[in-house]
């Protein structure tokens, strides 16, 4: 290929499909046809010698090839972007709805002071709250349904670190790192006792799970050490499986820093899991698309902030009951 024979006009169609994932998508954002969209790949394709863009069900999925190239690409392009039309964004005057997809439990915590940051410095901002019912919120993301995800998503955050395919069009920042816990009611039988594998595992249990699958990371902890557990219910919210545990003999593990997202805190206590969990890491994802937003950026950093502020010691506070 030759670098000054090519119409740098095509690169700029390259990085809204790769960035849209869709060519529908991109054309709209770029005000072409589709047909031009594919046309212009299609010469893209012949100077580069690669298909680089390979059509799936949901869109188009990138070759090796693309994945290599659109990093420089993105970031040249937002180079001369900020050189030839820098913009002046005043959160004030700002009129934005953002769709934000979070657990029930993440959302008591958050909204709060995001609402209080609206309030005082962006009024014509709007928040509309969309379920969060699985650990992999990236198609939500690609297609657009949302503009960020809040929560935990280990597989997501290690196939990005990993760098696999398909892993560019999404960002993400690491907001908090935490640990389980054993939660029951003050009024359990295990409750002025000290927690053991067998006392826990002789429990009657409550999980939360987004999709309904009654098995997690503790069953796969407990599986490694010839273990298991009886899990009488599965429910999809942490205020509703607070409140089941504070009014029976169920016992449940969930992150400590949403316990006081359960509303039930005067009921409950917690003890350390008798058995080694992983840490739990709530992260921000949205997509590459929203990268340079000014409005967008304005919502990562109040949410990254939360984290080092106020929020931290809601997070930390240690609650009043033994352990």
């Amino acid at each position: 290929m030759n670098f000054l024979t090519l119409d740098l006009n095509l690169l700029r169609v390259f990085d809204a499909v790769m960035i849209e994932q869709n060519l529908t998508r991109a054309a709209d954002k770029l005000a072409m046809t589709q047909p031009a969209v594919s046309n212009a790949l299609k010469r893209l394709r012949h100077s580069l010698n690669d298909e680089l863009l390979i059509r799936t069900a949901y869109g188009v999925k990138p070759t090796p090839r693309a994945e290599a190239l659109w990093p420089a690409i993105r970031q040249a392009l937002s180079s001369l972007e900020a050189a030839i039309a820098p913009t002046t964004f005043d959160v004030s005057k700002s009129q934005v709805t953002f769709r934000m997809a979070m657990a029930d439990a993440t959302a008591a915590l958050w909204m709060p002071t995001l609402v209080r940051a609206i309030e005082q410095d962006a009024p014509g901002i709007n928040v509309r709250m969309v379920p969060l019912t699985t650990r992999e919120p990236r198609p939500m993301l690609l297609r657009g349904d949302i503009d960020v995800a809040v929560g935990f998503f280990p597989g997501v955050v290690a196939q990005m670190a990993g760098g696999q395919v398909a892993s560019n069009a999404i960002r993400h920042e690491r907001l908090y790192t935490g640990h389980y816990v054993c939660v029951m009611s003050k009024n359990h039988p295990l409750a002025n006792s000290k927690l053991t594998v067998d006392d826990y595992c002789a429990a009657k249990h409550l999980t939360v799970s987004f999709s309904g699958r009654a098995n997690g990371l503790v069953d796969e902890a407990l599986q490694k050490m010839g273990r298991e557990r009886r899990i009488l219910l599965t429910v999809n919210q942490f205020f509703t499986g607070g409140r089941v545990v504070a009014n029976s003999d169920l016992l449940t593990v969930l992150p400590r820093h949403l316990i006081s997202a359960t509303g039930m805190t005067d009921a409950l206590i917690w003890k350390e899991v008798p058995f080694d969990m992983p840490e739990v890491h709530i992260d921000l994802l949205w997509h590459e698309r929203d990268s340079r937003s000014p409005a967008h950026k304005w919502l990562r950093d109040n949410l990254i902030n939360m984290t080092h502020s106020d929020l931290v010691p809601e997070l930390e506070h240690s609650l009043q009951l033994d352990t």
